[in-house]
């Protein structure tokens, strides 16, 4: 996503970042960073616990893939009933707007006046304002206003989906490679120091675009990462012993 912080916008405030709606960032971000970040920590927490029972390579291996494929399918699946179920929502909502535009009309202008009125404007000046929009089109002036969805550009239930499958699958790869090239002696410790750069890196990547401090993301990152890798292999520690 290009960062337009420091271009020059002819409308806007000095250093408003002018992007896409902000629902559409949050949208795409939440399926793909926090899909990458759960591939990164669920395989690495899997092939680190089957890397504390066993030294076998395969098995290590056979597990990552396993978690990854899972993990990867879940995650788009979770992800498409999800955005599904808010996109069957919104047509509702549209559905009940174009009835209540086709039975009620002045009704609804005057409910779209009293939301410009709300947020500051004149009353004249509001009732003006509702009148030019809803004679342009209706639908997208009081779907906007009163229920916050542009018509146009419903969320994409199959995009989110893919975006999280991918995500997660190149999230798992890292961890699932950082414990299969490695030799054994430094296997876990390949795995774990690969896992905590690239958490801390999708940490600081995801507050930036969100605006959030960038410090504790990444502490908030790495520090669940390195608790599911301590726990899972000490998991697999105690069941290695009591195998072995």
């Amino acid at each position: 996503m290009t960062d337009t912080r420091n271009s020059t916008q002819p409308d806007g405030h000095e250093g408003e970042p002018h992007h896409e709606p902000l629902g559409d960032r949050l949208n795409w971000l939440r399926a793909g960073v926090l899909g990458a970040n759960d591939g990164i920590v669920s395989v690495a927490g899997l092939v680190v616990g089957v890397a504390g029972a066993t030294t076998d390579r395969f098995a290590i291996l056979t597990a990552g893939v396993a978690g990854l494929v899972a993990g990867a399918l879940s995650m788009a699946g979770g992800e498409y009933v999800s955005v599904s179920t808010q996109r069957d929502t919104e047509r509702a909502m549209l559905r009940l707007e174009k009835h209540e535009l086709r039975t009620m009309p002045q009704a609804e202008e005057r409910e779209l006046a009293r939301i410009y009125q709300d947020k500051g404007l004149s009353p004249e000046l509001a009732a003006e304002v509702a009148r030019e929009l809803t004679a342009r089109d209706p639908l997208q002036a009081h779907a906007e206003a009163e229920l916050r969805i542009d018509p146009d550009h419903l969320t994409s239930p199959w995009a989110a989906a893919w975006a999280s499958l991918a995500a997660f699958s190149v999230g798992a790869l890292l961890p699932l490679l950082a414990i299969a090239l490695p030799p054994a002696p430094v296997r876990v410790v390949a795995c774990a120091a690969a896992v905590v750069i690239a958490l801390a890196i999708t940490g600081a990547v995801s507050a930036q675009l969100g605006g959030a401090p960038v410090g504790r993301a990444v502490a908030r990152n790495v520090g669940v990462g390195c608790l599911a890798m301590l726990v899972t292999y000490y998991v697999g520690v105690a069941f290695g012993v009591a195998l072995g």
